[in-house]
């Protein structure tokens, strides 16, 4: 299985091939996140993980559309980026974007009417809400990722009370 960690920084993920922009990381090849095409073919992937690298990135959109250029058809692609009400979210001066759990239906059949910003399709395997530990202890957590109309109600009206931590996407390429 070829699987291409994007942005794997100093913690590549085992087996997988490394890109990153920074020469301080442990990539196999170097580049600059931003610029598409990456140097790869087409399909060339079974697997994609972007960890905590999205919200680094300029343009989300053409990031997932490249990310789904990278990965076979019915292949994965795992991306993980802090809650938009984490303070990680805004701490960190090269965050560009805070996202919730809702920011990538626009690749889905539920796009919302906003299905023209990419053609490029995406099923959505599971989205999952990590929140602080006190949250997850009493249960809080369970509720969120166990009931996606619960999960919106959270995010529209609860989450700066009941603060999200992480998001952790898994989707397959159309």
């Amino acid at each position: 299985m070829r699987v291409l960690d994007v942005g794997c920084g100093v913690n590549k993920f085992p087996g997988a091939i490394g890109v990153d922009r920074n020469p301080a990381s442990r990539a196999d090849v170097l580049c600059d996140l931003d610029r598409f095409p990456y140097p790869f073919r087409d399909h060339a992937f079974d697997r994609l993980r972007a960890v905590h690298v999205i919200e680094h990135l300029g343009n989300v959109i053409g990031a997932m559309e490249e990310f789904h250029r990278l990965v076979r058809p019915g292949g994965r692609i795992t991306v993980v980026t802090p809650h938009y009400t984490d303070f990680s979210s805004f701490c960190d001066p090269t965050h560009r974007w805070h996202l919730t759990s809702f920011s990538f239906r626009y690749f889905g059949p539920d796009h919302g009417g906003f299905g023209y910003y990419s053609t490029r399709r995406l099923r959505e395997i599971s989205v999952r809400v990590r929140l602080l530990a006190l949250w997850r202890w009493l249960g809080f957590e369970l509720l969120v990722n166990r009931f996606p109309r619960f999960r919106r109600f959270w995010e529209h009206y609860l989450c700066y009370l009941v603060r999200g931590k992480v998001i952790e996407f898994e989707f397959e390429t159309a």
